[in-house]
């Protein structure tokens, strides 16, 4: 598959993974992934079950984004309680533990780009010791974790700057968005939706600022929410989620976001 591995974490009843695609070969490599691992599971606690809950959720990220998202999959055992920041690496189901421990790691592992991006840690005793203090600082700063956005880690399509968003929705073309909804979880089909919010905005000539500061209620915004409904199929939720019009309770009536009436 040729995927190299950033970080990555084991807990009870998930995991985290951080890694990068050469070659477009997520959806291939994520089935063979889960299928090898619910078999050997299975093969070992002598059960015959699925292993998943539902599908993957896979993020978009920015090169920026990869320290953040490492930052907070090594962290995951010290916000469960499973272990103290000060002794991480004695948790073995994290690529910390192989970051402390350089001769465990296989080829496809790249765990020092997590000391590269807290600061340009050197891949050394002093580099993992001054990382592990890092992580311990940040499992308690709560501005520092806000600031890196670790309470919307886990949503979203994307992690990274505007212009990274940008960059990627002007790359999609039609084919590319009906291969990855086709190919996809919902979450994925999240650029197709979001380039078709920034498209009618520009039409409307409106700023996306305005969709915080308008009323929920303004029949320009409830016309705009039946447009990305009808045309896009994007779900409520995410409407009313990025359209600041708090919990929709009934389906707006469709209409043309192109005529004159909006």
């Amino acid at each position: 598959m040729e995927w190299r591995l950033y970080g990555w974490c084991l807990m009870g009843n998930y995991y985290h993974l951080c890694l990068e695609t050469p070659h477009p070969k997520l959806v291939e490599g994520m089935r063979w992934l889960q299928s090898t691992f619910g078999n050997r599971f299975n093969r070992f606690r002598r059960s015959n079950r699925h292993v998943f809950q539902g599908r993957y959720k896979a993020i978009l990220l920015d090169g920026d984004a990869v320290g953040s998202v490492c930052h907070y999959i090594h962290l995951n055992p010290v916000r469960a309680g499973l272990v103290n920041a000060s002794v991480l690496q004695s948790y073995q189901g994290s690529s910390f533990a192989k970051l402390w421990h350089p001769r465990r790691r296989r080829s496809f592992e790249f765990p020092e780009v997590a000391l590269e991006h807290a600061g340009g840690l050197s891949d050394s005793s002093r580099g993992r010791h001054k990382y592990r203090e890092y992580l311990a600082w940040l499992s308690e700063t709560d501005a520092e974790k806000n600031r890196l956005g670790f309470e919307n880690m886990t949503h979203g399509w994307a992690k990274g700057t505007k212009e990274f968003r940008k960059a990627v929705l002007d790359d999609l073309t039609d084919e590319q968005v009906s291969r990855v909804v086709e190919a996809e979880a919902s979450e994925i089909r999240e650029p197709r939706w979001e380039r078709g919010l920034r498209e009618a905005l520009s039409v409307l000539g409106r700023d996306p600022e305005t969709l915080k500061t308008s009323r929920k209620g303004e029949i320009w915004k409830v016309n705009l929410s039946s447009y990305l409904r009808e045309v896009y199929l994007a779900p409520y939720r995410w409407i009313a989620e990025h359209l600041w019009m708090g919990t929709l309770s009934l389906q707006p009536r469709p209409i043309n976001l192109f005529s004159p009436a909006v």
